[in-house]
């Protein structure tokens, strides 16, 4: 199974790109490095730890 590799920060809605920087929860809430830094790398929507999302090449 996939994960979603979602295009934006569920907080700030900056834009973010399958080959960037991002953190993800295990319910796949994702967050910019921001945001993650401000979180103090918890999920605010289940309370779980944010970790990096892995990176894609950019198609």
């Amino acid at each position: 199974m996939a994960l979603e590799m979602r295009g934006t920060c569920e907080r700030c809605e900056v834009s973010l790109t399958a080959d960037g920087p991002a953190s993800i929860c295990s319910y796949e809430c994702t967050f910019c490095r921001d945001c993650t830094e401000a979180m103090a790398g918890r999920c605010p929507n289940c309370g779980g730890e944010l970790a990096a999302r892995p990176r894609r090449k950019a198609a």
